[in-house]
């Protein structure tokens, strides 16, 4: 494993006007790139993750799993607004000051495109394999969209064609708890911790489900008139998240969300989606009531090559980090599967 970081000389234009000057992007790689530089797999992480894979992801990475880094050369890369080293309100702008809420405005596209950057810096042309989950699976399709025949596999987890108005409303219902922090408007690392909890704690049922919730939240006390353990999980995974993260970095990341269309520019949602060449594989789980397996099927219904499978789980949205073994056989049927087919 290899932690790296790559700066630009040259600026990068972003889709709402903005410039970015001397970008930069960290990323992790595993594994060798082979002579022909066809043996990559490009991994796009979600929302709060890093590039670090095989830590978030550890029961899809190692020998003979999906995110093998024995035969192949395996590549995340830290999503542009990310804390975790990418540029980001924690970078520091020509003053040298931190660029906090003055961070220019950026969509998922221009997350794509800084991945794409990367990957032509590194002489990387074609992917074996490029997979992501959630906010990871909104950025693999539009690199999916650039790489056209250049892209044999695509594997996409829980996420949509665009960002539909439940979601948008989730994130803005956030970002009013962040904006009623008093501390909001700092320009350091402790801005709005308070606002950046309560933002959390406000999501974190959206990312699980109602049948996960009962069975491990549930009160063994009938009797019991406070203190409950779902709240307790709530404010605990909210402390947990303000330790690790950054308020003004999660505020712009999701207004990036937001901005995910795949037809922006384009002819259609299904024209867009026309265009993806890579067989594809489009994962769903059935208790998801962020994004819902509706928005996995619309995708499966228009990607040419594409195949919809369904997890069965109790873990809802976040399934996909947990659901490792499931989605693990899914991906060998649907391999087995198209071996059979040819």
């Amino acid at each position: 494993m290899t932690i790296k970081s790559q700066t630009f000389e040259e600026p990068l234009a972003l889709e709402m006007g903005g410039v970015l000057e001397n970008p930069t992007v960290a990323y992790t790689t595993y594994g060798t790139l082979n002579q022909d530089k066809d043996n990559t797999i490009l991994v796009c992480h979600a929302l709060t993750a890093n590039s670090e894979v095989h830590d978030w992801w550890s029961g899809l990475f190692g020998a003979g799993r999906v995110i093998d880094p024995n035969d192949n050369f395996v590549i995340c890369i830290n999503n542009l607004g990310s804390p975790y080293g990418s540029s980001s309100p924690k970078s520091l702008n020509t003053s040298g000051e931190r660029f906090g809420l003055n961070f220019p405005s950026y969509t998922i596209r221009d997350t794509a495109a800084l991945h794409i950057k990367l990957l032509r810096h590194m002489g990387i042309a074609r992917l074996k394999l490029l997979m992501g989950g959630s906010c990871g699976g909104n950025i693999a399709q539009e690199i999916s969209l650039t790489l056209g025949d250049q892209l044999e596999e695509m594997i996409i987890l829980c996420c949509s064609a665009s960002e539909t108005p439940w979601v948008i409303s989730i994130h803005e219902s956030q970002r009013i708890v962040l904006r009623m922090d008093p501390t909001f408007v700092r320009n350091d690392g402790l801005a709005a911790q308070a606002g950046l909890k309560g933002a959390r704690a406000f999501a974190l049922p959206f990312y699980r489900s109602h049948p996960s919730f009962k069975i491990r939240q549930s009160e063994e006390d009938n009797n019991k008139l406070d203190d409950f353990k779902a709240s307790s999980y709530v404010r605990y995974q909210g402390e947990k998240f303000v330790k690790r993260y950054d308020a003004h970095c999660y505020y712009k990341q999701l207004n990036s969300l937001d901005t995910h269309n795949i037809s922006r520019g384009r002819s259609s949602l299904q024209g867009a989606l026309s265009l993806v060449k890579a067989r594809t594989l489009c994962i769903g789980f059935s208790t998801d009531v962020l994004i819902p397996v509706v928005e996995q099927k619309i995708l499966a219904e228009h990607i040419p090559n594409a195949t919809y499978a369904e997890i069965e789980t109790q873990f809802g949205h976040d399934a996909f980090l947990i659901e490792t073994n499931l989605i693990q056989t899914t991906i060998n049927n649907w391999r087995n599967n198209n071996v059979r087919n040819r």
